[in-house]
């Protein structure tokens, strides 16, 4: 079995591959997003991950690399992870009681064969209407200063959550079952 290389320092993403069961390696990418990029959101995620697989994939010979990168898409535009606690409480208050797109974009290379596929997936979040007071606790919880929307629905981030369409662990960061459909062409199987 080849190595299976990680392309990700994100603890969720580690602790998402571990649950199912996969053995891998982490390498981080030291690709530096362009996220300014004139791209719709769902292509923009493809392409990040793809320069992050190909970043790390330089450095792995007959091996499968697994890359990923997950934003939040509000009102049409990319949502970064907040850069101070006003900009989270801002932001929190513009998203309150609506809805929002989390998308996650995959890529895997098999660098002995070059195979390699790219795929996006969006989970559709709704908030509920979050008070002040709520948000400001959230805030000052510094859960939100590191994520991607400025919050954690695996966390505390849970509770401003009404409902999900689609793939829950899309919005932690990796779609588990679009991955693994895609790791079984790679000769990787799950179950």
């Amino acid at each position: 079995m080849k190595p299976i290389i990680l392309a990700s320092a994100s603890p969720r993403r580690k602790d998402l591959l571990k649950q199912i069961g996969i053995n891998f390696e982490i390498d981080p990418s030291n690709y530096q997003e362009e996220k300014h990029l004139n791209l719709e959101p769902n292509e923009l995620a493809k392409y990040l991950s793809l320069q992050k697989a190909k970043n790390v994939a330089i450095r792995h010979k007959k091996s499968i690399i697994i890359a990923a990168d997950t934003f939040v898409a509000f009102e049409g535009k990319i949502v970064n992870k907040p850069n101070s606690k006003e900009e989270a409480r801002e932001r929190l208050k513009k998203m309150s009681g609506r809805p929002h797109s989390v998308i996650t974009g995959f890529t895997i290379i098999d660098t002995e064969t070059n195979k390699m596929v790219s795929k996006s997936v969006e989970t559709k979040v709704y908030f509920k209407n979050i008070s002040l007071e709520e948000i400001n606790s959230y805030v000052n919880s510094k859960e939100p200063m590191d994520k991607a929307g400025g919050y954690a629905i695996q966390g505390l981030g849970g509770i401003l959550i009404d409902k999900i369409e689609g793939d829950y662990y899309n919005v932690v960061g990796l779609p588990l079952a679009v991955l693994v459909e895609e790791l079984k062409n790679f000769g990787i199987k799950v179950l």
